[in-house]
Formats: structure tokens, C-alpha cells, sequence
């Protein structure tokens, strides 16, 4: 029986140096160290004579001809960057054919992206590989520290998604070469237990966690779960949305205490005046509306003695000095108890 990480070590993955990302993605594709930088650049000079001689044809003394010498080669460059014409003739070195994935020829054929053999994508200076090896399809893409599991439900879905990003997608058509992955692989499935990361990515793990929830159990083998992107974003999403539902809960318990705080004094300050309440009754008036101004400030002034009273029960009451009064209570009592 193969040994489920030696089964993925069979797999050939070339990683990111500098920008040679189309050397990275041939050579992923076919699965061994089969072009360097050297040889693409040689079939980019080539590419770039055969467009001089065909410029030549209309005049040398041309201004278009002349215009097209001043340019750079539209198909390198020194950074490393190689056209889809040269990725085209390299494989086609092999016997290999590329495809437009998205042309409407392709799109009539119906076919399944699983039944296909391979396909390389491309978004702006960008090239990487997803090939099938064995039963099992496996994103190749140099920018991964490995290769990454793709199940074939997800494939399809990647593939959309991809193209809603800007990649243009190709199809690899033709018989490529044999590897010692799809030998290995073709006898028994690969058991992905942890995702690939990007190259440079942080090791330290996030405060959201990907330890159990990257994994699913799919069939009896455990496959990458290729949502975790999505459910990352969707936990962030729903950790701001409970901060936010706190936070407004928070304001809303103290929007509400202030309220009640309001309303009771104003329902006792509406009882101490004798001011009643419009939920009494249809047909009732309230009685504040027949008072004057001054009498009101009165039975308002009134209540708030009786409070100041009430909080300092201790306080002996001073006497009367005025001999001809025989009243205890205030005149503002004496006053409300005329008016009710």
C-alpha cells in the first residue's frame, strides 16, 4: 500500500521564482522539469522574427515598420513574463492544443469540466496550471507552497469563479506526457489533510482558527474543504454583525433607561400637580389645560419642597414666625388642596 503523503510528494510542483510563472506553469502541467527560461525565450525571439518579417512586407521604409522596431517584444520581457503565443507553440511541441474555455464553440460542446484533461489560466502577467492526476483534480498554481485537492463538485465552481475574477481560462487538448503521479495516484486517492497556503503567508494561525473546519469527510477519505475562503469571510462577517448587534443593544438598554427615567418623573410630576393621564379614559380632560401659568409654577415648586422634604426627614422644621398663622402646611399646599 502507497503512503498517503508519499502519494502527494509524487506530484511535481514547481514554486515561484521570480516572474517565471509560464515556465512554472508548462512545466506543472507536464508534470516535470521539461522548459526553462532559456527556451521560451528562445521561441519568443522566434516569435518576435517571424511578426518583423511580416511587418517588413509592407515597405521597410514604412512608418509602421519603422513604429514597430521602436517597441518591446510583445511577447517577453525581462522580468520573465511570457505570452500565450509562446506558451501555445511550447506545447504544441508536445502535440498539445489550447482551447478558450469561454468561446462559444467550446460552450456548444456541453462538456464537463471533470471529463477534461487539464486546463492553465491566465490574469494579466499570471500563469497556472489545473491538471487531473489519476481520478483526482489538483490546483497547481506556483504561488501555493503545495498542490491543492480540488473535488470535482467544486471544480466547475472554481473554474466560474476564476472567470468572474478576469482569468482567462484555456483548455488542454491531446495526450500528455506520462508521470510517476498519475501512475501513483490511478492505483489510489490522496488524502489532503491541510490546505496549501500562499507563498509568504503568514504561519501564525488567525484569531478566527483553520484547524478542523478546513477539513471535510467526503466518501469514506477526507478532502480539503474548498469553502474555507468563503466560510472565513462569512465568520468575519457574522463576528462584526454580533459586535455591532451588542453594541446597538447596549445603546438601545440605555436609550430605554433614560426613557423610563423620564416618563416616571414626568408621571409623578404629572401626579403631584394633578395632571391626568390621557390613557384614563376617552372624554377626559386634562386638568392642566384649566390651570394658569402661575399656579401651575406654584404646584410645581410645591412638589419639589415635598421631595427636598422627604430625602431630609431629620431636619427639625423651623417655627412659624409669623404669629397670625396657624397653618402648618405652606400656602402652596393650602393653594392645591382649593383647587382639587
Amino acid at each position: 500500500m502507497f503512503d498517503r503523503k508519499l502519494n502527494m510528494d509524487s506530484i511535481f510542483h514547481e514554486k515561484q521564482e521570480g516572474s517565471l510563472c509560464a515556465q512554472h506553469c508548462l512545466n506543472n502541467l507536464l508534470q516535470g522539469e521539461y522548459f526553462t527560461p532559456v527556451d521560451l525565450s528562445s521561441i519568443a525571439h522566434q516569435l518576435d522574427e517571424e511578426e518583423r518579417m511580416r511587418m517588413a512586407e509592407g515597405g521597410m521604409a514604412s512608418e509602421e515598420y519603422r513604429t514597430f522596431l521602436q517597441q518591446p517584444s510583445g511577447n517577453m520581457d525581462d522580468s520573465g513574463f511570457f505570452s500565450i503565443q509562446v506558451i501555445s507553440n511550447a506545447l504544441r511541441v508536445w502535440g498539445l492544443e489550447l482551447i478558450l474555455f469561454n468561446s462559444p464553440e467550446y460552450q456548444r460542446l456541453m462538456i464537463n469540466p471533470i471529463n477534461e484533461k487539464a486546463f492553465i489560466c491566465n490574469y494579466k502577467e499570471h500563469w497556472f496550471t489545473i491538471r487531473k492526476l489519476g481520478q483526482q483534480w489538483f490546483n497547481l498554481n506556483s504561488l501555493l507552497t503545495g498542490p491543492e485537492l480540488i473535488s470535482d463538485t467544486y471544480l466547475a465552481l472554481f473554474l466560474a469563479q476564476l472567470q468572474q475574477e478576469g482569468y482567462s481560462i484555456f483548455v488542454i487538448r491531446g495526450n500528455l506526457p506520462e508521470c510517476e503521479a498519475e501512475q501513483i495516484l490511478g492505483i489510489m486517492r490522496v488524502h489532503q489533510q491541510q490546505r496549501p497556503r500562499l507563498i509568504g503567508e503568514d504561519e501564525a494561525q488567525t484569531s478566527m482558527g483553520t484547524s478542523a473546519s478546513q477539513v471535510q469527510t467526503d466518501a469514506g477519505f477526507v478532502v480539503e474543504d474548498e469553502d474555507e475562503e468563503l466560510k472565513r469571510a462569512l465568520a468575519l462577517s457574522r463576528q462584526d454583525m454580533d459586535v455591532e448587534d451588542e453594541e446597538a443593544d447596549v445603546r438601545r438598554a440605555i436609550q430605554l433607561s433614560m426613557q423610563g427615567a423620564v416618563m416616571s418623573n414626568s408621571s409623578s410630576e404629572c401626579e403631584a400637580l394633578g395632571v391626568k393621564s390621557s390613557s384614563a379614559g376617552e372624554g377626559q380632560k386634562v386638568q392642566s389645560e384649566t390651570l394658569t401659568a402661575e399656579e401651575l409654577r406654584k404646584r410645581r415648586q410645591a412638589y419639589f419642597d415635598r421631595q427636598q422634604q422627604q430625602a431630609q426627614p431629620n431636619i427639625p422644621q423651623q417655627p412659624d414666625t409669623n404669629p397670625g398663622s396657624t397653618n402648618t402646611g405652606s400656602e402652596e399646599d393650602q393653594q392645591q388642596e382649593s383647587s382639587q
